[in-house]
């Protein structure tokens, strides 16, 4: 007899395969003489439309809403229903007696499975395979140490009840807005507290009253002191004529030095990296969106095998990783690391090391390295870029603290006190491993983390500096002094990286204070996972919700509307929190599942009632004199992510074409990306600084600058940017799941490598 081993991809399945020695090549499988493997391609089953329960749904009427199944269906996907077949035989062979469940291990890696197994109306025992990485030893231990399949039933429980649940609330709003306005507007409970975030920050920013505020600076024998008001221990103050006076008062004073404060310091390093903070920093450093990094994460992660899973959530490592980091150092010691890590090689690794706990690992530890060999030469420069940011974060929390002393320089003229600071620095500690970075060929100058970031000390009242030798009763002569003038800012608009914090920790935004609910938020991570927030963004952004100016994030006008006309629970981050709440204890076994659901159905019908009664309207402020050539109603001009087009208003109809669209190539001026107008061979490329060249030209000069552009390169670009402009816009159903069913995005990714054929 045989066990059928189900991976979540078919990389991640050849790699199962090679380690099980299953070498006989099928379809869809991969067969040796105990195993047998194969793989989905994310999902390859999902919930039914609404219009598999009643072919009346497929017209959206709000007297049809809300829509309750009894039963949820479950149907194959189309785009992969193949590969289903394939492996639904396999459930069904009577050599096999036990099914292994490989995906993922996470919430969405357990429903990509029992959703297959659900369809396919399997029977056999269940084992889990629960791994961090994909690499031969991590594999070999994971099937070493099997697990009971009916452990993870709770856990199954939740990834539907949460599917279902988004499949309620989300499509049967959805519908009723789109129906109530006659507007293509989606909602859901992540994407539109997040909207809700970014419209409460932007009204900030429009109601901020800067303020004016003064300080007192003095400079000798090249220090420079900055006045402290010796009452609040503020170094400045809202009032321009005590600030005056004061400047009067110690003109033509000498200062006297009465302390000297030295204070030795240690810093430790950053902890690792989960998926956020990866996002974050590749977002700040490389200007990677969230979904790029995340992309480029799994290429490492499955491709490479170099690095671990990517969707964690946790920074540390557990116990049972510490034995496997002196053979993770000699992995990833070649290149710029072969020096820092293999100082740590031949060493003792620390005695109590921070950065393991077993109580803050979830599903999975931190991103660190694998004990694969590393080949940095195979990866291109994005993978090469993240690849460096999670190695040598990973080998920074084994180095020694940052050492230095800080020293604090107090003067008193007059009756008024002025300080300088400044540190020395005793040992760089793990900061080497970033300072090395100029001599071993770094990617980016600002890779090393910010200095505010490692609780690093920057002193009061300005920047450090070198000070000179100084003793309490010195005297300083010759003391310049003058005033300094500045305004208080409002907070800045979000980026990606900014925005991914504040879904990350929305407790801020909390209206109820709720502490338990600040509690569920901070131990679930936020709204939605580190594996669905690049995709929420995307969604946002490819919804005309969102626009981006520079690396800042703005609201449309439709996205304001939408927030006008939204019910207020589906604006407040306390939703996602009580659901989170709920199938937290679903997964632990402590809440059944009918009592959730029930719940959520008799809260969807509430929502319908609301939005029915709803007085609002909505108005498209960005209509264009351009009719569309397939119905012939007015376009609208709108803004995405990268680009610029008209779409039509009818949602039915769903035509739109890209007039701009932001591209990689730089301009030979100012040298910023510069956009690719037109189509066809009119195509050309314009600079906001006013450079302008055609598209024939710029290939042309690329192949004489020795870039490596081909015609072939550039025909794949233009192919997908038609394949964008192609896809469907307004397809009713598909806009009703871009508000909703967020988490299940990471099989939908899989999905979308397999697009239907024409």
């Amino acid at each position: 007899m045989k066990s059928l081993v189900i991976a979540e991809k078919p990389s991640v399945g050849r790699d199962i395969a090679r380690v099980l020695k299953c070498t006989k090549q099928g379809n869809g499988i991969i067969e040796g003489e105990r195993y047998i493997v194969t793989w989905g391609l994310g999902h390859l089953v999902t919930l039914a439309d609404p219009e598999d329960y009643d072919q009346k749904y497929k017209q959206w009427k709000m007297e049809d809403l809300p829509m309750m199944p009894d039963r949820f269906r479950l149907e194959v996907i189309k785009q992969t229903a193949r590969q289903y077949q394939a492996v639904k035989a396999q459930i069904h062979r009577k050599d096999v007696n036990q099914i292994i469940i490989a995906t993922d291990a996470g919430r969405e890696g357990e429903l990509v499975a029992r959703l297959i197994l659900r369809k396919a109306g399997n029977e056999k025992p269940l084992k889990r395979l629960w791994i961090s990485s994909v690499t031969d030893r991590a594999i070999r231990e994971g099937f070493a140490g099997l697990k009971d399949g009916r452990d993870y039933e709770p856990l199954y429980d939740a990834a539907m009840c949460r599917a279902e649940a988004d499949w309620l609330v989300g499509i049967n709003a959805t519908r009723a807005l789109t129906c109530k306005y006659n507007a293509q507007l989606s909602c859901g409970r992540v994407q539109t507290p997040t909207l809700a975030m970014i419209e409460k920050r932007e009204d900030q920013i429009k109601n901020f009253l800067p303020k004016s505020y003064y300080g007192i600076q003095a400079r000798a024998q090249g220090v420079t002191l900055t006045w402290k008001d010796g009452k609040s221990g503020s170094f400045s103050t809202f009032d321009r004529d005590r600030a005056g006076k004061i400047l009067e008062q110690v003109r033509g004073e000498s200062g006297q030095v009465i302390q000297v404060k030295r204070t030795p310091k240690r810093v430790g390093a950053p902890l690792l990296y989960d998926l956020t903070e990866l996002q974050r920093d590749a977002a700040k450093r490389f200007d990677y969106s969230a979904k790029e990094t995340l992309n480029i994460m799994q290429r490492l992660y499955e491709n490479h095998k170099v690095l671990t899973y990517p969707r964690t959530d946790s920074r540390y490592l557990t116990g049972d990783i510490v034995p496997t980091l002196k053979e993770r150092l000699k992995a990833c010691s070649v290149g710029p690391y072969r020096v820092l890590a293999g100082r740590l090689v031949n060493r003792p690794l620390p005695a109590d090391p921070g950065f393991v706990n077993d109580r803050k690992v979830g599903d999975h530890h931190a991103i660190i390295p694998t004990e694969q060999f590393v080949q940095l030469d195979h990866m291109t420069v994005d993978e090469r870029r993240i690849y460096d940011l999670v190695v040598r974060r990973f080998i920074a929390v084994m180095y020694p603290k940052y050492e230095y002393e800080q020293t604090v320089l107090t003067v008193r003229v007059g009756q008024e006190i002025f300080t300088a600071h400044g540190n020395v620095v005793k040992s760089p500690g793990w900061k080497a491993v970033y300072d090395s970075q100029a001599d071993e060929g770094s990617w980016d100058e600002d890779d090393a983390p910010d200095e505010g970031s490692t609780g690093a000390f920057t002193g009061p009242g300005g920047q450090s500096q070198s000070l000179p030798p100084a003793a309490e009763g010195d005297v300083l002569r010759g003391l310049v002094f003058s005033m300094t003038e500045g305004k208080t800012k409002p907070p800045a608009h979000f980026t990606e990286a900014t925005l991914l914090s504040a879904m990350e920790n929305p407790c801020a935004y909390l209206e109820t204070g709720d502490k338990a609910m600040a509690k569920t938020l901070g131990e679930t991570g936020g709204l939605g996972t580190v594996a669905t927030r690049a995709d929420i963004i995307e969604k946002l952004f490819s919804s005309f919700l969102l626009e981006k100016k520079g690396r800042e994030i703005f609201l449309t006008s439709k996205a304001r509307q939408l927030l006008r006309l939204v019910p207020e629970d589906l604006k407040k981050p306390e939703l996602t929190a009580d659901w989170e709440m709920k199938l937290s204890g679903i997964a632990a076994g402590r809440l059944e599942r009918d009592v959730f659901m029930r719940d959520i159905r008799a809260y969807s019908m509430d929502l319908i009632r609301e939005i029915k009664s709803g007085e609002g309207n909505f108005r498209h402020d960005n209509l264009t004199n351009r009719k569309c050539p397939q119905c012939g109603k007015r376009m609208l001009l709108v803004k995405g992510k990268n680009s610029e087009m008209v779409v039509c208003q009818d949602r039915e109809c769903g035509y739109r074409e890209t007039l701009s669209r932001t591209s990689n190539a730089r301009c030979p001026n100012c040298h910023k990306k510069m956009e690719l107008r037109g189509r066809g061979d009119g195509q050309i490329f314009v600079c906001r600084c006013g450079y302008k060249e055609k598209l024939n030209s710029f290939v042309e000069r690329r192949k004489k600058e020795g870039a490596g552009v081909t015609r072939k390169d550039v025909d794949r670009y233009l192919r997908q940017q038609n394949r964008e402009t192609q896809e469907p816009l307004n397809n009713a159903f598909a806009q009703a799941l871009m508000g909703i069913n967020l988490e299940k995005q990471q099989g939908e990714q899989r999905k979308n490598r397999f697009p239907k054929q024409p």
